[in-house]
């Protein structure tokens, strides 16, 4: 299986002891300060350290790594029940599977609460797949397995524990709201600051009312305004490259 991290020291270890089953964990690390390097060899993993090349590149090449004839990506952030890694084992354990491909529900934990609204439930996701049959889109941010072949929809859900510390989350909207703009940019599109505006209102509503996030209590309230917020930003800083290429 593949795992990417970067400073996962608290995520890490219970996302390995969810996993203890696979005969390979394939670690690689984008240069973490804190612990993560030694929890994971401590673990027994392979760990390797390679420079950082975006998300869907940086677990392409964990895959690349992977030996074993079926690999599982997985979030550091993420764990296995342990009713999925009985489904899991089944599969690699069972010759006559024709399905080269399987996916997952995913609940999403946010603020301790199961978030099952605006979108993030199921949110199913592909995950195992037979070794040469998937790879990961090259998308720098919102990546996905594409796989050539049979997929087939498992009932047995990967947990994920999406970040909750609000601090955090500013960080990482405007981590991904920049990588965003430039991919958006590098396309040909434009925007304006106006138009960021309406597209986090429209962002907030659809989440918020129309798909029901205000049933996920509070929790469900700051995801659709964190939302709105890094679409705010994607365009506004996607108006604000057009600006500068216009100048040059």
């Amino acid at each position: 299986m593949a795992i990417i991290t970067r400073n996962e020291a608290e995520n890490l270890p219970a996302c390995l002891k969810s996993v203890s089953f696979a005969e390979q964990i394939v670690v690689v690390d984008s240069g973490s300060t804190d612990a993560t390097v030694k929890i994971a060899s401590d673990f027994g993993c392979d760990v390797v350290v390679e420079g950082w090349r975006g998300f869907g590149p940086q677990k392409q090449f964990a895959i690349d790594q992977c030996r074993n004839p079926w690999i599982l990506v997985l979030d550091a952030d993420e764990r296995i029940p342990r009713d999925t890694a009985q489904a899991i084992r089944n599969i690699i354990l069972n010759p006559s599977i024709t399905a080269v491909g399987f996916s997952f529900p995913r609940k999403n934990f946010f603020q301790g609460r199961w978030i099952r609204h605006a979108g993030w439930w199921p949110d199913r996701i592909v995950r195992l797949f037979q070794k040469g049959q998937g790879r990961m889109t090259p998308a720098k941010v919102h990546e996905s397995v594409e796989v050539k072949g049979l997929v087939e929809p498992l009932d047995y859900p990967i947990e994920h524990y999406t970040e909750s510390r609000l601090s955090h989350i500013l960080i990482k909207i405007d981590q991904y709201s920049t990588i965003s703009a430039e991919e958006a940019f590098k396309e040909g599109k434009t925007a304006s600051v106006w138009s960021a505006i309406l597209r986090a209102k429209l962002a907030f509503l659809h989440n918020y009312i129309l798909r029901c996030g205000f049933l996920d209590g509070s929790p469900g309230l700051t995801l659709a305004i964190t939302d709105a917020v890094n679409k705010f930003f994607k365009y506004a800083k996607l108006s604000e490259l057009s600006k500068q290429a216009s100048k040059r």
